[in-house]
């Protein structure tokens, strides 16, 4: 396995905090490098501020949400080939994603595919890691960096799983050869919400093989952790990392921080005390070794166990976003739990991809959006949601305002057609006069 690039601490690169991260890097402020998401970077046009920072030798590093790897499908070559130009034009010398599936059903399943619009958790069986394993392979053969895995937060149980969270690591690293991005919130989350013991975890992880830690804050409510990246790190998420830097040195380690963004004062105190933890950790062993990359052939996954696992993450996705029955061994509270949270998690994306809907329907946003989402699946992407959630409410006319409603009619009628809005002179007074028209 090559030497990992040493990084430092960092921070998550978001549009909303960009200036602070540019005064904070290099200049004291605790910030080494930074990673962006990865779709979230357009190949021929990014951000001026990562441009400046990279120009400032600040490491930038893609962080990706969309490929699936723990789905039952072999890896997207359209996703992959825009993947790896997002690592060639950031110059980065990692990419990273997560172990989760993000959707199902298709033609391997004979059923409609659905989109979860968020990371959720791949079963600890032999089927999955098998499915896995291969993905991991394909993914890396098609980028021309090392390739890092996340651990996720997950607020539902498999049943019938056959292996801990530090074991199936452990067996997807010895087999892939693969890095490992370690998230400590995750962990924590893991604990609250499926009582497993984060240090037993680690004493099973090939802590060798981290390429580097994740941060970040979150919640409670009724008994169940909600890994938000939108509130402060708690102590025992630092409890987690410093746990973690007494087995290891991790290469790098970054804060998240996604919503509710503070002061840029309240981030470089954050940032401070996760090196507070760095600089007082003590390594007492030299933690469980990493395989050698000799050991990274991996066998095809037999079709079977795709189908298996496509079937199985069909049933859970379609119940968690089209109101199907509940699959057998899931817990029926926990999995409302979780529906809730991806309705909730699609409101706030398409409150982002199409912000005018939530100033033209105001307070009536969210529960109009969280109803629509019960019985209308993802399917095609954030932006098709949002154009779908405006065909619902016109079709449905609530609420019930007339002006509300032609509003949201305008939007739809200028966003709804094959290509962007043109910004030339004659197709903008062609839009005038349409709402003109609409407003008669």
């Amino acid at each position: 396995m090559e030497q990992i690039a040493q990084l430092g601490t960092g921070i998550g690169w978001r549009p909303e905090i960009a200036d602070a991260i540019e005064r904070m890097a290099g200049s004291g402020g605790g910030v080494d490098w930074v990673e962006v998401v990865a779709e979230n970077v357009c190949p021929g046009h990014i951000a001026e501020s990562l441009l400046r920072l990279r120009e400032r030798g600040v490491t930038v590093v893609p962080h990706g949400v969309s490929l699936g790897l723990g789905g039952a499908d072999r890896p997207d070559e359209q996703r992959l080939r825009s993947l790896a130009e997002r690592v060639e034009a950031l110059g980065a010398p990692l990419v990273t994603e997560h172990i989760a599936f993000v959707r199902a059903g298709g033609a391997l399943t004979a059923s409609p595919q659905l989109e979860a619009g968020h990371l959720l958790p791949v079963p600890r069986t032999r089927d999955a890691l098998d499915v896995l394993c291969e993905n991991v392979r394909i993914a890396q053969d098609a980028l021309p960096v090392p390739l890092a895995l996340e651990n996720i937060a997950a607020l539902i149980n498999w049943p019938g799983e056959e292996m801990t969270e530090g074991q199936f690591l452990y067996d997807l690293v010895d087999r892939t050869g693969v890095r490992l991005l370690i998230d400590v919130a995750n962990l924590h989350t893991n604990h609250v919400n499926r009582g497993e013991d984060p240090a037993k975890a680690l004493d099973e992880l090939p802590v060798e093989a981290i390429a580097y830690v994740h941060v970040a804050g979150g919640f409670e409510r009724d008994g169940v952790w909600h890994d938000s990246h939108a509130h402060p790190v708690p102590q025992q998420v630092l409890d987690v990392l410093a746990d973690l830097t007494s087995r290891v040195t991790p290469p790098g380690v970054l804060l998240e921080r996604d919503e509710n963004f503070p002061e840029p004062g309240e981030l470089e105190r954050e940032l401070g005390a996760i090196r507070g933890v760095l600089e007082k950790a003590e390594v007492r062993s030299p933690g469980r070794k990493a395989p050698a990359a000799e050991s990274t052939a991996v066998e095809e996954a037999e079709p079977v166990a795709r189908q298996r696992l496509g079937l199985a993450q069909a049933a859970l996705l379609s119940a968690l976003v089209a109101g199907t029955p509940v699959p057998e061994g899931f817990d029926r509270v926990r999995l409302g739990v979780q529906a809730r949270a991806l309705a909730a998690k699609r409101a706030d994306v398409v409150a982002k991809v199409a912000p005018e809907l939530p100033e033209i329907l105001g307070s009536s946003y969210r529960p109009a959006f969280v109803a629509y989402a019960q019985g209308h699946p993802m399917t095609d992407g954030y932006r098709r949601d949002a154009l779908s959630f405006a065909e619902h409410v016109l079709l449905t006319g609530r609420p019930h305002d007339a002006d509300v409603l032609r509003e949201v009619r305008r939007w739809w009628l200028e966003r709804s057609g094959p290509a962007p809005l043109s910004q030339r002179p004659t197709a903008r007074l062609a839009r005038a006069t349409r709402r003109v028209l609409l407003r008669r």
